[in-house]
């Protein structure tokens, strides 16, 4: 039986080349030349040993010795003890958590240049570059022919696991799933998950009537599998094979192995979902994905209209600034702290915390055999979440002064007392969904941290500027939705945190110089707003040009007149 589908030797090292041949002598030369030194500094130090009325001298010697020849490196000594020099290793630049250091010795910097700051003058109203590179319009919502769709080949049944954006992505990809499969998708199945211990459903957190219709035309979609279907699997879904696909399965591997199954059996399982879709896939069901994220997609009727309730609320807030405010997606809960194995500025208590923390939600992942924690080579490499702190320092020595409106997206902070202080003494003017919102109104999400997510995801992307400090499906899906609806730019601020580890680790760098770092931070995150999606790339992240369309205004003869005459 045949359904209907809607599409219709190693390589020769190349010679080594003699400059690396050459180099190669060298550094044996260098080695030869660093073992005489060796030799030359044992036979020095056997004389002055000799001579017992040097010994008070040996150590200072053996300091001497040792700088002339490993100079290069960094090495400190710590101390002289009964005639014996402990030397310890430096720790690399930007792998210690000094950050409150810093802040203290710029903080009468910030204070000073508030004091005298020109407030008519906002760095929000000046951000982002207004250029004629913007010509980039949503289109994912274009119409499509009303016609009958054909007769499904059979019920798909997905399970979506993780967190809010883990979640999207996995229906979003199931919508082009099934329009590739030409099946019927059923309302996705949430997964409670051990680490988000969310138990909504999927119309707790989307307009479950509005996705079903706007898919209307292009994919069935049912909230109930027929009596025929349950009956054949014992009225448990459950029972419905599941097919494990790998991840990033392509579109061929759908049509020549799960099609079949779907003919045959009428319905098919595929349990967990996320990131079982390749990124590259016919143009056709590039589309679905584009429609299904930013056309059938949209949040429940509470979550809405709670939202734009606080995204009215932050733009009074924010009228000194035209209305205009920052938004921070903060990832320093306990749970991502722990999970980046890095280290702050707690000791044992922190260590013991974390310790803590990771058995909890991963359950023996991190005491595995071999498993090794290097919390410095983390923060060296820019896997550490950035405090609030850092993320404080970094926005004023960006140009955002102390009458910034920001708003803080985050789930509950660990040592938020502690932590936060800084933060709130830089930004006086900041909100959370706690102090936005009142008890009453976020009483009935509480318990459930995506419906929560789903506010500060709304409240994120109509913000003027945009902050993710630790990556993840949050930002990964927020910037991809600011460029659609910002004519392309992401309006986010994208730090490089491997830099930022080596400027807090630096307690002697002047305000001065620290601010024309950060400004080219911002510049450089200007400049990367407007990406295309890259081959591999994801449309989710950057919806140019799958989701949106080049826009060209007519150019008339007047138009060219005038411009040439402003020239």
């Amino acid at each position: 039986m045949h359904g209907y589908s809607r599409l219709g030797g190693a390589a020769r090292s190349p010679p080594s080349s003699p400059r690396f041949r050459h180099g190669r002598s060298k550094s044996s030369s260098s080695s030869k030349e660093g073992s005489s030194m060796e030799r030359l500094l044992f036979i020095l130090m056997s004389a002055v040993f000799r001579r017992r009325g040097l010994l008070l001298f040996a150590p200072l010697l053996y300091i001497s010795g040792m700088l002339l020849y490993m100079g290069s490196l960094s090495f400190d000594v710590v101390s002289i003890k009964n005639g014996v020099v402990v030397v310890h290793k430096r720790a690399p630049p930007g792998s210690v958590y000094r950050s409150p250091q810093l802040f203290q010795k710029l903080l009468p910097f910030m204070e000073a240049e508030a004091a005298n700051a020109n407030r008519t003058v906002n760095v929000l109203m000046k951000a982002w570059t207004r250029n004629e590179l913007r010509e980039w319009k949503p289109c994912a919502n274009r119409s499509v022919p009303q016609t009958a769709l054909p007769k499904s080949n059979g019920f798909l049944i997905i399970e979506a696991n993780g967190g809010l954006n883990q979640q999207r992505l996995s229906i979003c990809d199931a919508v082009a799933v099934a329009g590739l499969l030409n099946a019927t998708l059923f309302i996705p199945i949430f997964h409670l998950n051990s680490v988000w211990r969310d138990s909504s459903n999927f119309g707790d957190i989307f307009d479950e009537n509005f996705f079903i219709q706007s898919l209307g035309n292009r994919v069935h979609v049912v909230r109930e599998l027929p009596d025929d279907i349950l009956q054949r699997y014992d009225n448990n879904i459950s029972n419905i094979v599941n097919l494990r696909v790998k991840g990033w399965s392509s579109s061929a591997h759908y049509l020549q192995k799960v099609l079949p199954q779907l003919l045959e059996m009428r319905a098919v399982r595929i349990a967990p979902f996320s990131n079982r879709l390749a990124q590259a896939v016919p143009s056709k069901i590039q589309g679905l994905r584009c429609f299904a994220n930013f056309g059938a997609l949209r949040f429940s009727e509470p979550i809405r209209t709670l939202a734009e309730r606080m995204v009215d609320r932050m733009v009074k807030y924010s009228s000194q600034s035209g209305g205009k405010y920052v938004s921070v997606h903060l990832r320093f809960e306990e749970d991502m702290v722990a999970f980046s194995c890095c280290e702050y500025d707690g000791g044992e208590e922190e260590k013991r915390e974390m310790d803590i923390a990771r058995e909890r939600s991963w359950r023996g992942k991190f005491r595995r055999r071999h498993k090794i924690i290097k919390p410095g080579a983390n923060r060296v490499d820019g896997k550490c979440p950035l405090t609030p702190l850092e993320v404080g320092m970094m926005l004023r020595g960006m140009g955002f002064d102390n009458t910034t409106s920001v708003y803080v997206a985050a789930g509950k902070i660990y040592k938020e007392q502690k932590y936060m202080a800084p933060l709130m003494q830089m930004f006086p003017r900041l909100q959370t969904k706690n102090t936005l919102a009142t008890p009453e109104e976020l009483a009935q999400f509480m318990g459930h941290s995506s419906r929560l997510a789903a506010l500060d995801y709304t409240v994120c992307l109509h913000s003027e500027v945009f902050v993710t400090t630790q990556g993840g499906n949050f930002p990964h899906f927020l910037m991809g939705h600011r460029r659609y609806i910002n004519g392309g730019h992401a309006k986010t601020i994208k730090p490089d945190k491997r830099r930022l580890a080596l400027l807090f680790d630096n307690p002697n760098i002047r305000w001065e110089v620290f601010k024309q770092q950060m400004k080219d931070m911002l510049r450089h995150s200007d400049q990367k707003g407007t990406e295309l999606k890259k081959a591999g790339g994801s449309l989710y992240n950057f919806p140019m040009p799958d989701c949106m369309c080049k826009h060209v205004e007519p150019r008339s003869e007047n138009r060219n007149t005038t411009k040439h005459m402003k020239l």
